[in-house]
Formats: structure tokens, sequence, C-alpha cells
């Protein structure tokens, strides 16, 4: 969404195309930004391909950038077949693929070029697919510096005068919600006085909820689901916690966190040191180590001048490296190098 509203405040005219359940299709229609649907179930798949390629024609794409596996694989079909210029295959995950040779073609026969979003992705796409250094590039994330402002509304949990330590994400397993979990039973059985959040939808919240009641956390751990203030949540936040096993690219929520100023305690798995720097930007923990873990949260509640540092010091890193308009920019002198090629 924030690359669509960008290159449409830039004059280009943007479309989104997208599964009509998807949440960004029901987003893109709300901003007044065009969008069709499509199917990715297995005997809807070469209809679609051929509907799809129409479509592109049709409407003359002369860019098309996909962001998921289904989709990179239906929508560069159907952009090849329609001849569209230049195809973009955006990855925001690390992930290793069971069968490269077959997943090859995804970032090779069906795209022109891939984008990642973390130096970490792109040695290891590279490395698996023998990609060439003029085939993939590595684009930061941007983020909206005024929407995420330190300055602004609080939102409001029950946690009286303790400090809030929380998780924003999709509920997933790799995530690392059990290796939260653990730490809290650390923290509340160390006599620690905080109060923790869970925040976010996707799997099944119970279950999720069972592994708290697992570590005797519970009564201590509130549960959100799915929000979208999230700003006014990060500003609530005395410590945003990221510990994320393996998969993680450039953590969006990272970046938001040090915009806001929000003390963040990440692991070292994929991109995230690239962001929450050890004792500079915030503090990094070995992923899945759960007593760090508990270190660092607590390091990070107690030391509050070197916090506080490196809280400015993360605006700061954000403001040079990771705004919206730096991110759009860097597409978009992509995105010209090959069309005038």
């Amino acid at each position: 969404m924030a690359e669509l509203r960008g290159f449409q405040n830039r004059g280009s005219d943007v479309r989104l195309l997208a599964p009509r359940e998807g949440k960004i299709f029901q987003r893109a229609q709300a901003a007044g930004i065009p969008a069709t649907h499509f199917q990715t179930g297995g005997l809807h798949f070469p209809f679609e391909a051929i509907r799809l390629a129409r479509w592109l024609r049709r409407n003359q794409i002369q860019i098309l950038n996909t962001h998921s596996s289904r989709d990179g694989w239906l929508l560069g079909i159907a952009g090849r077949l329609a001849r569209v210029p230049l195809i973009i295959r955006t990855r925001h995950i690390d992930v290793d693929y069971p069968n490269p040779r077959l997943s090859r073609h995804a970032y090779t026969t069906l795209a022109d070029h891939v984008l990642t979003t973390s130096e970490k992705i792109r040695k290891h796409f590279q490395e698996m697919f023998g990609l060439p250094d003029g085939r993939i590039s590595t684009v930061p994330t941007g983020i909206d510096l005024e929407l995420f402002s330190p300055s602004g509304a609080k939102a409001n949990f029950p946690a009286g005068d303790k400090p809030l330590v929380g998780m924003i994400s999709v509920l997933r397993s790799w995530k690392g919600h059990p290796v939260f979990f653990k730490a809290v039973r650390i923290l509340k059985n160390s006599g620690a006085r905080a109060r923790f959040v869970v925040v976010g939808g996707g799997a099944p919240v119970e279950r999720f909820q069972q592994l708290a009641r697992d570590e005797g956390v519970d009564d201590c751990v509130t549960f959100t689901g799915h929000r979208e203030d999230v700003p006014e949540i990060l500003r609530a936040l005395a410590v945003l916690v990221i510990p994320s096993t393996k998969h993680e690219g450039i953590p969006q929520i990272g970046l938001q966190a040090l915009a806001t100023k929000t003390p963040v305690v990440g692991s070292d798995a994929g991109g995230i040191p690239e962001i929450i720097r050890h004792g500079e930007t915030g503090r990094i923990f070995p992923a899945g180590d759960t007593q760090a873990l508990a270190r660092a949260i607590r390091e990070t509640l107690t030391a509050t001048d070197a916090t506080r540092a490196m809280t400015e010091r993360g605006r700061a890193y954000v403001e040079t490296h990771h705004s919206l308009d730096r991110m759009l920019q860097m597409i978009e002198e992509l995105y010209r190098r090959h069309l005038s090629a």
C-alpha cells in the first residue's frame, strides 16, 4: 500500500491485483486505488493466467511487481504472455526452497529483476539461484516518518503504572512467541515490574493463549488481536520485542519502532541486526535464547540513559536511511533504468 500510494502521488497510474478476500484488496478500494481480483487455486491457474494476461495487455501495464509466492508464479506467467516490459519479483522474508532448480524460474524466467528488503536475503538468494549482481537489488523498507512520529497519542492498555513490554506481529510459529512467553516467565519469577501485550492476528489466537498458559504467564499477558493503531501502540510500549527465530527480512515493525523512539530488543535472526544494531539503536540477543532475552528486556527497562540514547540514534538512523521517500526514489530509479534499457 505504501508503494501504491507513493507512486500514485508521484503521478503514476497504479493498479492492484490481489485475491478479493485479502485485506490489501479492501484497503486499496478504500483508498481509491483500482483493484482487480484473481484466484490462485490449482484448477483456476491456467485460466487465470490467460485472463490476467489479457487484463495486463488491455491496461498497457509497463511494470508488474509481485510480492508473494503464488502471485509470483501466476502473474509472472501472465506478464510474460502479455509481454509486460518489466517484471519485478520482490521478496520480504528469507526462506529456503526444497527444489531450488524449479523455484529459480520464478526469479529468472518469470522476472527481470529481484528486489529484496535486506542484504542477508540478497546474498542468500544470489547463492541459492546463482543470480548475478545486475539481476538483484536491496531496497530498504520505507517508513512514513510523520505517521510514526515520537509525539502523538498513545494506546490505552491496562498496565497501571507498570512499563508495558510487547510484541507486534502476525501470529506465526517463526515469530518467536514461545520464546517471548518463556522470557516473560523468567521476568515474572524474578519480580520484574512489567505488563506484557501481544498484538496481531493470523493463526488462531487460542493456540498462542495456550502457550502463555503453559508458561504460567496468562495473568500478565494481554492479547489484543489485529490492531490498526500501530503508531499509538508503539508510543505506549516501554519495550518492543522482536524474537523471531527465522525467515525475518528487515522487519517493518522494527523500523516503525525506531521512528517512534520505542526501545527495541530483537533476535539476531535474518535482517534484524541490520537495523537493530546492538548497543547503538537497540539490543540484540541470540535467537531462541530465553535467558538472554529476559536480560535484554530487564536492561532496557533499568538502564534508562543508555536506552534513551539508543532511541535517539534509532530515529536519526531511520530518517537518514529508511524514509518512505528514499524507498520510493530508489525503486523509481530502478524502474526507469530497466525501462530505458
